[in-house]
This record gives C-alpha cells, structure tokens and sequence, in this order.
C-alpha cells in the first residue's frame, strides 16, 4: 500500500541518491514507442510553455522511505519543464514543491504486471488524478482480452471511475486534452497509436505529418502557379496569332 506518511523536516535524499528507474525493463517496444509519441505531440502543442513535464519510463519518488513508481509515462503540470542541462534523473514529489503527476500511464505488458489490480489500488491511493491504461491485446488474446482497448480513470471522491469514450476518445478538462487512439505510421510502422486531440476531436500532427502536409501544400501552391503561368501564356501567344491574322486582313490590330 501507499504510504505518504513520512518526516518532511529530516533530510531528504536529492535525485542524486536515489535510483532513477526500478530496473527492470519492459517486456515490448510499445512501452517506450507510444509514451514518446505523446511526448513529442507535447512537445508541439505546448511549444510555448514550460509549465509541464512528460517523463517516460522515469521513477516517480513520493516518500522517501518507499520504492518509487515507475509508469510507462506520466504527466505533470505546474512544474519548469526546463531544469537545466543535465534534466530529471527521477521525478522528487518533495523536489517539485509536492505537485502530484496528473496522469499515469500504463500500456499492457506482454507478461501480466498487474495494471488492472495492485497499479489502480496504488495510483489511486497515491492521488493521480487520471489513471490510463492502453491494452494493444484487446479482442485478440490474453488473459484481459475482453477489456477496453483505452480505458481512462478518473478519481472522484477518492476513488477511480471508469470515464465514457467518444470516439475511441476521452476529454481530459484538467489538461485541456482529450486523449485517444487510431491508426496511423509513426517511426515508420503503421499500426494504432494513441494521440492527442482538441475539443473538436481533430486530431494534432505529428512533426513528420506536419512537414508532409508543409510540402503539399508548397507542392499544390507550386502547382498552381505553374498552371497560371502556363495559361498566361497561352492568352499571351493566342493573343499573338490573332494580331498576326488582323495584320494579314490590313487590320490595324490597336484599333480593334
């Protein structure tokens, strides 16, 4: 169980004292590749803040006394994002003035690690306001086949609720985002990611989506301009061949 309950006044160990991580590896690459994914989406939306940080695969410390938790990703807001050259060895909630993480995030293990059990007992109890697990095995295998393939968690009133998705999609008020999933190619694999949206549902791009739609458009402009070029041209020369048959009549074609 969580235990919070610790002296504050004592000295309390720095990033520096502590283990960054647990260890232990994950067991499939969607643990690292989807995380990062929405970490570099953050790292576009909110360009211009640096009021929030995104770990992945980073310990989360909140006694000193206690192992640390460490989620496939987590999100914190009201932190620096920029701590300086060397960054985060670990995230200290005594270190980050107590500013609990507002969401966790867990993508299924191809070995069972208790995402559904002893995790949501824990994040609940430690307070994370959102609790999202991924499960990529949805409908196919597996002992929690039968899950949802995104479920979000709110705590209300001190324990997780299970939020309504629309559109394989869940608004997050607190953050400002809604966060889904559906295919697309990301790292060069085409597969399902999950992905932030706005209100609307309109789903944000990534950096390689951004530069493809970049170079269509200055593809389609060039296009354009070309197509104009070309017509103009065309009414240049037609104009051309119309004086040269006035002239041959012994029509003055300025006086037409």
């Amino acid at each position: 169980m969580v235990n919070l309950t610790y002296n504050k006044n004592r000295p309390l160990p720095s990033a520096e004292e502590l283990p960054s991580s647990d260890e232990t590896p994950v067991d499939n690459q969607l643990q690292n590749d989807i995380p990062n994914l929405l970490l570099n989406l953050l790292a576009l939306i909110w360009s211009g803040r640096d009021d929030w940080y995104f770990g992945v695969d980073m310990a989360v410390y909140y006694n000193p006394d206690e192992s640390a938790f460490v989620p496939d990703g987590f999100l914190a807001l009201g932190v620096n994002h920029d701590t300086g050259e060397r960054g985060r060895l670990s995230y200290i909630l005594w270190g980050e003035k107590y500013i609990l993480p507002i969401l966790f995030l867990e993508v299924i293990s191809e070995k069972y690690n208790s995402e559904y059990e002893e995790k949501i007992l824990n994040y609940q109890s430690l307070g994370i306001l959102y609790y999202v697990i991924y499960n990529p095995f949805s409908g196919r295998r597996g002992r929690f086949k039968n899950r949802q393939r995104l479920e979000v968690y709110k705590l209300i009133s001190g324990k997780y609720q299970l939020l309504e998705s629309e559109n394989n999609r869940v608004w997050l008020p607190e953050i400002g985002l809604a966060l889904g999933y559906e295919k697309g190619e990301h790292i060069a694999w085409y597969r399902e990611w999950l992905y932030w949206y706005d209100q609307s549902g309109n789903r944000y791009l990534t950096a390689e989506e951004r530069a493809m739609n970049a170079e269509a458009i200055a593809a389609q402009e060039r296009q354009i301009a070309n197509q104009e070029r070309l017509a103009k041209q065309e009414a240049e020369q037609k104009a051309i061949r119309l004086a040269e048959r006035l002239r041959g009549l012994g029509i003055n074609p300025d006086e037409v």
